[in-house]
């Protein structure tokens, strides 16, 4: 039997739904799976323009990649064709690979994957488990993109939870994205909690003046308050070029983006208007240099919208935890990461338009490098405790092992939770 994963993005994309479906596939396979396979797209979610192997084996992981349209990531028009055309490339090559007994991994890059599955994966006799790694079309209503009540909003609801019922197990990301579910009648024994995870061996506490990227990007002797990750329309940057704006006379102080995304073009243009001196901007790093990336930061900001908190969880927390350092996080502070947060001790939250209170939460982190310490210590120990990569692959090996696909000798973790 085969374990089948479908995202649109895999390695070497950098991505954040590549990175997690990357980390758990080759951890499947490093645990003695020997069918496991992936349907991906032919491109990198950053760079249209390089075409990757139609089809590779990856360490033990057969990997098929499909042909899609290339318009990338600019206009909402060529994504759709985007979209449209993976889904279309996917359905062929389910046909053409899965057979009766396997198990279809569903992601949700490109939106309504879990719908375009379920007719080669009935029709082959395929089983099928939704990796909910964020909910559409309640993202796109939220952000203005569909019309809440529209015949095509209320069609894509009813499609996307119809194809979830159908399947054999959906993985929810966080308590608040279950509980969402079950409100949309998603019956308890199709609901699995299984939180995001980062590879604590290759992201690991390093000291500031270690970080090579620290030293190349000219940060010696300042304190580097760093977003890493998808600038995405999910994500609110006005507070915290807001509290910049505040600490602009403070040249110990520098606001480093590393990334890419929707708000780029946008915070560039406000860091301009504003005439921020003390705002960097460079490109997402590889994979490999993720941790010197990360370690070039004494502090890390996360942000949500409020509204996205049941359909999102920004996964680069986790990676900020394994680093070892504080999280300020800007959104709602009875969000699932400012309760984490607040829970461990290991960073603050702040609202949305509060860039006086964001400014004050990083003079007081500033002030005291003890207490940064502190909080990275605490944020490294809430990582091994709750988040490493082996929890996650454990919890992982225990719902494919309850669905009868991995070896009964696989090491089976009894954290996962169901509600």
């Amino acid at each position: 039997m085969k374990v089948i994963f479908v995202n649109r993005y895999f390695y070497p994309d950098e991505s954040a739904t590549s990175r997690m479906a990357t980390s758990l596939v080759e951890g499947l396979s490093r645990l003695g799976h020997e069918h496991v396979h992936v349907i991906t797209g032919r491109v990198r979610h950053d760079d249209t323009s390089k075409t990757l192997p139609k089809r590779e084996r990856i360490g033990g992981v057969m990997v098929h990649r499909v042909w899609t349209t290339r318009f990338g990531r600019a206009g909402l028009i060529g994504r759709a064709f985007d979209y449209l055309t993976f889904h279309l490339a996917l359905v062929w090559q389910l046909f053409r690979l899965a057979r009766r007994g396997d198990i279809c991994v569903v992601c949700t890059d490109p939106p309504l994957l879990s719908v375009s599955v379920l007719l080669p994966t009935l029709i082959m006799g395929a089983r099928r488990v939704n990796w909910v790694m964020d909910l559409f079309p309640e993202v796109a209503i939220d952000l203005g993109l569909l019309r809440k009540n529209s015949i095509k909003s209320r069609l894509a609801l009813w499609i996307r939870d119809l194809s979830f019922e159908w399947a054999d197990m959906n993985i929810a990301l966080t308590g608040k994205m279950a509980e969402y579910l079950a409100a949309r009648g998603i019956p308890s024994h199709k609901r699995r909690i299984i939180h995001h995870w980062s590879d604590g061996t290759a992201i690991r506490p390093l000291p500031s003046q270690e970080s090579s990227l620290r030293r190349e990007w000219g940060l010696q002797g300042k304190l580097v308050v760093g977003y890493s990750g998808n600038m995405g329309r999910a994500h609110e940057f006005a507070t915290v070029l807001d509290a910049a704006r505040r600490l602009s006379h403070r040249r110990d102080i520098v606001f480093l983006f590393v990334g890419g995304g929707y708000h780029q073009k946008w915070i560039e243009g406000e860091v301009e208007r504003l005439g921020l001196r003390n705002v960097l901007m460079k490109p997402l790093q590889p994979r490999e240099r993720l941790c010197d990336s990360l370690a070039a930061s004494d502090i890390h900001l996360v942000s949500l919208l409020p509204d996205m908190e049941p359909y999102i969880i920004p996964s680069k927390f986790y990676g900020i935890a394994a680093a070892g350092r504080p999280t300020l996080f800007v959104g709602d502070k009875d969000g699932e990461i400012a309760r984490t947060v607040a829970r461990a001790g290991c960073g603050a939250a702040v609202e949305i338009g509060d860039g006086e209170g964001l400014k004050r939460e990083i003079l007081g982190m500033a002030a005291s490098e003890p207490l940064r310490h502190a909080m990275g210590s605490r944020a490294r120990s809430l990582f091994e405790a709750e988040f490493s990569e082996a929890r996650g692959l454990a919890d992982w090996s225990r719902l494919l092992n309850d669905l009868n696909v991995l070896p009964a000798e696989l090491p089976v973790s009894s954290s996962g939770q169901e509600i």
